[in-house]
Formats: structure tokens, sequence, C-alpha cells
């Protein structure tokens, strides 16, 4: 039961990650997608750190798994980041479909 539910929650963040680079590729200008890709690569070094940690790989640092882990500020955060994710997509290019 324990492999199912991280592969899971692996399959979710990786599903997170690509859509915040989907978001950075069609931004409407250049600054919403560096800050997309920018939480695009935090989340991606928190996954990796503390997945590195648990599984021994990587020295200890106390870097929290993203909506996992325990703790108020990293909580905050990375509802902020999610919040400006939302932000930057609401305000994409508009797709022109030709037919």
């Amino acid at each position: 039961m324990g492999f199912v539910v991280a592969a899971i929650v692996i399959v979710v963040y990786m599903v997170m990650i690509t859509r915040a680079i989907y978001v950075a590729k069609t931004a409407k200008d250049d600054i919403g997608g560096y800050i997309a890709i920018g939480i695009a690569g935090i989340f991606t070094f928190h996954m990796l750190e503390n997945i590195g940690m648990t599984m021994g790989l990587l020295p200890i640092t106390g870097v929290p798994l993203p909506f996992v882990s325990y703790g108020g500020s990293s909580m905050i955060t990375n509802f902020i980041c999610i919040g400006l994710l939302l932000n930057i997509s609401v305000r994409r290019k508009k797709a022109i479909f030709i037919d």
C-alpha cells in the first residue's frame, strides 16, 4: 500500500510540474513565463531533495515535501506559488485555431 501511495504522490507532482511548464510556455509575457518556470523549478527541487533525503541518497537538509510535509510557512508559500501559476494561466495567450 505504501508503494502505491508514494507512486501516486510522485505522479501528481510530475503532473503539477508539467502543467507549470505548460503555463510558462503559454504565458502572455516573458515575466509570467519566468515566474512560472521558477515555480516549476522550486517544486522540482523540493520534490527531488526531499525524496532523496528520505531514501538516504542526499544529505538531510530540512527541505519539506510540498503539500505533504508539515510546516505552516512552507504550506503558505506553496499556496502562493499555485496562486501565481493560476493567475498566469488565466492571462495566457489565446490559441488561434485555423480550420
